[in-house]
């Protein structure tokens, strides 16, 4: 029997030493260790060969033979002096005998087990394998440590797909070794070791030693990046310490995660990664052990690092997943697990409203795993659902994906039943109240004395969570059979309802019902948002979306139908995986195994499609015909319901048929040329009378027929078709809505054919309006007139149609003729005829003649220059005198509706026509009350601007204006129309631009849909347009009535359509710019602080660069005059607060000096902005006293008259200049108010009458200079005034202090006010007033 083998702490230690002799008996040394390193090349691969040849050659346990055990330890010892070679077979013979030996270790223990313990044999051959297993791991691991230390980080390459194929012997690839061999230490740990030590425990040095070098292996990163490797280190230990330690290390682990600061896992990304990765495999596999310390790690969720928050969200769902399945244990036990499962369904529905999207996303997904593994009670489903019908508005498209996928998860495994319609359920619920309400008297007692939950806690239809687990339970036997028979219909009031056994049962099944209400009325209150999920602009959206509603479908949510019908026009996306998910859907719910079925499908949905459903229907149809999913067979059952074969079949459902068959004829011609007699019976025969539209229907059938069917239509029935189409167009069998359908179809079928209607009734007309006969006129009925200018105009439409047909087909064959040329089969004598012809120019001629010949026969059709006009040329000049009456127009809207669109289509035909006719056009267009024709002109002037643009031109800004008429149809045609126009090169975007950007924050949904598609679709144009538009969109919205919120909705809008870094830094400086052109207008007008916050948002709504930040910077000039205002600093301040993010530590220093500059020139500015209204309302003020020196001039005058009269020559008073001085003090100041003037003037020149006259000594005034002018006249009069007289003079003399003071007080205010100009004004100013 060999010595044991004892996993020492390091190779070296194998070496026998002298104080290891006590040992020597029971363990396992090196006796003769050999140095190879000093070996040379031959001879070390000849003994490293020699090696690998007794180890393939012996046993598998040879190793443990002393001399086998030496030389391997002496190989290991110097594996790093070895030749590449030569590391390979040594560590491939290694490898290779101990994956032998697994297998061998489980078999061996097994029979050893089997037989009896006491064979000696048996155990000595266990303790040898036992010996191998320690000594091969100890190797490999030894083998793998070393060549990982020698290994620098620098000389590490990457591992590629290629470098793991297959390798050669003699070849040494260490990445794809170093996989091979921890994957096979790895594969070892799965073995039943407990048998092979003997005990449940392992050798402690044996777990020591693999867990460490685990550990070792986990701090390389650069060894973590292969995948291989990573597995099998981070998997396999774990699964050790499941099966044979305690879990002390995984409850140290997770103390030290939690005790980490959060902030360090938030630049350390890879080690949050594997972390988590290490959190969520733990809860997997120890969910208990993970639970009792889950405390540790909930304070995490407060921190940065989303994913640490991801994998935590992940470990609750492990953990309410597996960790309370145990129902055994205490009353008081279970109820701490209870409550500490709902604390985790708490935090995981808080964290469906995270900050981060790949958090939301996650919850969203561990919520659906828990849906799946059925571990939510009913008691939380609708609150899940209503989280995740929230989340369906998320503005991240993967937060969206996992809601949609939750819905559908909650939909597959609802604890409700199969079928979700709401009537059912308030139907079923009704009847089962009505037996509650009557156990509840004669058990209301027990059911209290039981616990039951009361009325009130039942009324929401939850469960608490005691009985949450029991009503789970019981509810899906009971309620499910409860509503099976109302799959097909609502049960009535008065129907029994099953016996679900006692009061409890009762109110438990009362309160799933209600719940089950409750998630169907809120699934089918998230429809109007799966449509707009639908149009969204990510595939994942649409495709999610149109899983979720077919599986609302099938459970029979209301609403679900509708949407589902919504998806048909997806089939002309671009997007192949949406155009995929449409078809598939389509197959899935209207292809079934029954024919008739099927086909009963179809037509309904035929029935019911508009016109836009109907193109979308037609070539879905045509693409499942082509792939022979609509079969053959689906095409006689469809013929079966158009030839009524089908009991109980309906004329509608007959048109139906029809409508689809010729869908499918578009794909292949044949189907309908097998029941042509029957179209022509059926479509125009009696049904058509009971089905307006069937013949209508049978008129579009007949032009997609073959062109052999149509040969065989016109030799056998051709006189009776013709003469059929004809009564429908001048017959007034069908009514005006289906008549006008009808009769279009028919002249096109007409048209196709070459067949010309000859009706007396036109013919008659046609009379009355050549001979001027005016009798007729009046007498014709109003429906007829309409009718008589539909078909006029819809035949002058057709003739240009036929003429441009006959232009291409002309050319068609021109160009076959020069291709076949071209390839030479022409002889020398044409090719020389063409040559001349070519020089001579009559190639192009032809190309011109043919042109000439179009235009002309264009012109004959509405403005012959012929002397017989035809009734077409007749009944223009007519039409056009008829559109401009008025009066009679607005009498007979309907009248009107088909002038207008006779007259617009006369238009598009002849240029000279539409020229004298725009005018009246854009009139109606403008002023016509019915909608119906503002919008058939609004689409008409789209048809017009791609026929004759240079016609158009200067009329676009009346286009543009259509986008403000207040009818809803009339905008979005016209955003439509402008769409088309422009998208397609057929009109310039103009300066009007920013009518369209308008309809963007429209009231209507749909035309704010279309808007925004729009712009969407012009920013993929070239350099994007929108960034040339930008600027002036900007200015011309800031100039309108627009609400804030509207205007930031707009412009954020645009801006966010802009994506290159270059044009972002050129829009910092344009709007920059444009703030300094708002400066120079100030100057003139006012200032605009509306337009400078305008600027200023748009600027926070950029995305910043560097060097965008940089510009805005250098722009400062540009933008300090609007700095006063708060707003136009807060959006600068977020502007700030965005840089700061992205900003390295120079630019961030840049960064907060111009945030300092900014809060200091705002703060400046702010108190210049004060200093200036004070001086404005001090300006205002001033104003009033001028006017009331203006009426007190007037009264002065008229008392001086007055004096004159009164006073003689002699007698006038001689007073003296001191007394002159004094006379003001001696009267009361109050006299100088006049009781005419406003109160406000009159307070205001009393406050100022003492400033006046402190500086009437400093200031020269004019009303001093005439006061003593007027006492050097008196100076030697003696005689005194009379008192009229002196308190006259008094007054003027206050009166001109306060015109002095006035002017002086003017003058400063208007200096204040022009210090905000700049520098020069303010020197100025100070200059004049004399500051220093």
């Amino acid at each position: 029997m060999a010595p044991h083998f004892l996993f020492p702490p390091n190779l070296q230690a194998l070496e026998k030493v002298e104080e290891q002799e006590d040992y020597q008996d029971n363990r396992l040394f090196v006796q003769n260790a050999i140095d190879v390193s000093n070996f040379r090349a031959s001879e070390l691969e000849g003994f490293v060969k020699g090696v690998s040849f007794d180890l393939s050659d012996k046993e598998l346990y040879c190793i443990e033979d002393q001399d086998v055990f030496d030389r391997v330890y002496s190989s290991v010892r110097g594996f790093s002096s070895l030749t590449p070679s030569c590391k390979s077979i040594l560590a491939e013979s290694l490898r290779s005998n101990f994956s032998v030996l697994l297998p061998n270790v489980d078999s061996l223990v097994r029979v050893s087990q089997a037989q009896n313990d006491d064979e000696t044999p048996m155990l000595d051959r266990v303790t040898s394998y036992r010996n191998a297993f320690k000594i091969y791991s100890f190797f490999l691991f030894h083998i793998i440590l070393t060549e990982e230390s020698n290994t620098g980080s620098s000389n590490n390459v990457k591992v590629t797909a290629s470098t793991r194929k297959k390798q050669t012997v003699n070849s040494w690839n260490w990445e794809w070794q170093r996989g091979r061999m921890l994957n096979l230490i790895a594969n070892s740990l799965e073995i039943n070791i407990s048998l092979l030590f003997g005990s449940s425990d392992p050798d402690e040095n044996y777990l020591s030693f693999v867990v460490k070098n685990a550990f070792s292996m986990f701090e390389k990163a650069t060894l973590l990046k292969d995948s291989e490797t990573k597995n099998a280190v981070s998997y396999h230990w774990v699964l050790r310490y499941k099966k044979y330690a305690d879990g002390t290390l995984a409850c140290s682990l997770i103390r030290e995660v939690g005790r980490t600061n959060p902030k360090s896992y938030v630049k350390d990304t890879a080690g949050a990664e594997n972390i988590g990765r290490f959190l969520v495999e733990l809860a997997d596999r120890l969910p208990k052990l993970v639970s009792t310390n889950i405390g540790l790690l909930i304070p995490h969720f407060g921190g940065e690092s989303y994913k640490i928050r991801n994998a935590l969200v992940a470990v609750l769902g492990k953990l309410v997943a597996k960790a309370f399945k145990d129902v055994e244990g205490e009353v008081s036990s279970k109820s701490i697990r209870l409550q500490t499962k709902q604390a985790m369904l708490e935090i995981l529905l808080e964290r469906c409203r995270d900050i981060s999207a790949y958090t939301r996303s996650r919850a969203l997904q561990v919520w659906a795993e828990l849906c799946e593994e059925h571990s939510v009670s009913i008691g939380l489903w609708n609150e899940v659902a209503a989280v995740a019908a929230g989340r369906l508005e998320d503005k991240s498209a993967f937060v969206r994906k996992s809601a949609l996928n939750l819905l559908i998860m909650m939909l597959q495994h609802n604890p409700f039943g199969p079928q979700l319609r709401i009537a059912s359920f308030k139907a079923t619920l009704e009847q089962y109240k009505k037996k509650l309400n009557e156990l509840e008297p004669v058990k209301t007692a027990e059911g209290m004395s039981d616990g039951v939950p009361s009325d009130n806690d039942l009324s929401n239809g939850e469960v608490d969570n005691g009985n949450a687990e029991e009503v789970t339970n019981y509810q899906p036997e009971n309620l499910v059979d409860s509503l099976a028979d109302t799959e097909q219909e609502v049960p009535s009031k008065d129907s029994p309802v099953p016996d679900v056994g006692n009061l409890k049962q009762t109110k438990a099944l009362v309160a799933s019902l209600e719940a089950g209400l409750k998630f169907s009325e809120c699934i089918s209150a998230t429809m109007p948002t799966l449509l707009q999920l639908m149009a969204s602009s990510s595939a994942t959206d649409v495709e999610n979306t149109i899983l979720l509603l077919m599986r609302c479908r099938q459970f029979q949510i209301d609403g679900a139908e509708a949407c589902l019908r919504k998806m048909l026009p997806l089939v002309f996306s671009q997007d192949k995986s949406i155009y995929e998910a449409v078809e598939n859907a389509f197959v899935t719910i209207y292809i079934t195994k029954s024919l008739v079925e099927t086909a009963k499908n179809l037509l309904n949905l035929a029935i019911d499609s508009n016109v836009g459903d109907q193109a979308s229907l037609e070539f879905i149809v045509g693409a499942l015909v082509s792939k022979g999913d609509i079969s053959s067979g689906v095409i006689s059952a469809l013929w079966d319901f158009f030839c009524f074969n089908v009991n109980g079949t309906t004329a509608e459902q007959c048109r139906g048929a029809l409508a689809i068959l010729c869908m499918a004829a578009k794909s292949s011609s044949a189907i309908l040329g097998s029941h042509l007699q029957d179209i022509i019976d059926i479509g125009f025969g009696r049904w058509a009378k009971v089905e307006p539209l069937l013949a209508r229907t049978a008129c579009i059938a007949i032009q997609r027929l073959s062109n052999e069917d149509k040969k065989k239509l016109v030799l056998s029935n051709g006189s009776r078709v013709f003469s059929i189409l004809e009564s429908l167009i001048t017959g007034l069998g069908l009514p005006d809505n289906i008549w006008y359908a009808a009769a279009d179809k028919a002249i096109d079928h007409g048209f196709q054919n070459r067949t010309v209607f000859c009706g007396r009734r036109g013919d008659a007309l046609h009379n009355d309006i050549v001979s001027g006969n005016s009798t007729a006129l009046p007498t014709v009925q109003v429906a007829k007139l309409s009718r008589y200018l539909f078909v006029t105009s819809h035949v002058a439409m057709n003739q240009l149609v036929y003429i441009e047909s006959c232009v291409r087909k002309i050319q068609k064959q021109k160009g076959n003729k020069e291709k076949v040329d071209s390839e030479g089969t022409e002889n020398a004598e044409t090719q020389k005829d063409n040559n001349i012809n070519a020089e001579l120019g009559l190639a192009a001629s032809e190309d011109a003649i043919l042109d000439t010949l179009a235009e002309r026969a264009e012109k004959e059709i509405v403005c012959g220059s012929s002397s017989e006009k035809n009734l077409i040329g007749e009944c223009a000049p007519f039409l056009s005198k008829l559109c401009r009456n008025f009066v009679l127009m607005q009498k007979y809207p309907l009248l009107q509706a088909s002038a207008m669109l006779a007259l617009c289509r006369f238009m598009i035909i002849d240029a000279k026509f539409c020229d004298e006719n725009l005018q009246l056009l854009f009139t109606v267009v403008e002023n016509a009350p019915s909608e119906t024709v503002r919008s058939n002109c609004t689409i008409a002037l789209g048809d017009l601007a791609v026929r004759f643009p240079n016609l158009l031109e200067p009329w676009t800004e009346n286009m543009y204006a259509r986008l403000k008429d207040p009818s809803v149809s009339v905008r979005k045609n016209a955003v439509l129309v402008l769409s088309h126009l422009i998208l397609n090169d057929m009109m310039k975007v103009k300066g009007y631009v920013n009518e369209m950007a308008i309809r963007v924050e429209d009231n209507d949904e749909r035309i704010s849909s279309l808007a925004k598609l729009f712009f969407h679709e012009l920013s993929k144009k070239g350099s994007n347009p929108i960034y040339n538009l930008l600027p002036d969109i900007l200015g011309k919205l800031s100039t309108q009535d627009l609400q804030k919120d509207s205007f930031y909705n707009i412009m954020q809008f645009l801006i966010g359509s802009i994506k290159k870094d270059k044009q972002m830094e050129s829009l910092v400086e344009k709007l920059c710019n444009r703030s300094l052109i708002l400066l120079t207008k100030w100057f003139v007008f006012v200032a605009d602080v509306v337009q400078w916050e305008n600027i200023s948002y748009c600027l926070s709504q950029l995305s910043f660069t560097e060097k965008g930040v940089k510009r805005l910077i250098e722009s400062f000039k540009t933008y300090e005059h609007a700095l006063f205002e708060d707003s136009v600093v807060d959006h600068f301040r977020n502007v700030i607060n965005k840089s700061k993010k992205f900003a390295k530590p120079e630019l961030k220093v840049c960064i907060e000096e111009f945030e300092e500059k900014l809060n200091k020139f705002h703060n400046e500015r702010k108190e210049q902005e004060v200093t200036a209204k004070k001086a404005e309302l001090h300006r205002q003020k001033v104003a009033n006293v001028e006017t009331f020196v203006t009426n007190a001039n007037d009264g002065e005058e008229s008392a001086e008259s007055e004096v004159a009269e009164g006073v003689s020559d002699g007698e006038v008073a001689n007073t003296s200049t001191e007394e002159e001085t004094e006379t003001p003090n001696d009267e009361p100041r109050h006299e100088l108010v006049e009781p005419d003037e406003p109160s406000g003037a009159s307070s205001e020149v009393t406050e100022q009458e003492e400033e006046t006259e402190v500086q009437s000594s400093r200031v020269e005034r004019r009303g001093a200079l005439r006061s003593r002018a007027t006492r050097s006249h008196v100076k030697d009069l003696k005689t005194p005034l009379p008192a009229t007289t002196q308190r006259i003079i008094r007054s003027r003399r206050k009166v001109g202090s306060i015109v002095s003071c006035t002017i002086l007080s003017y003058e400063f205010s208007k200096g204040l006010f022009t210090l905000l100009m700049g520098e020069g004004v303010r020197m100025a100013c100070r200059q004049r007033i004399g500051f220093g």
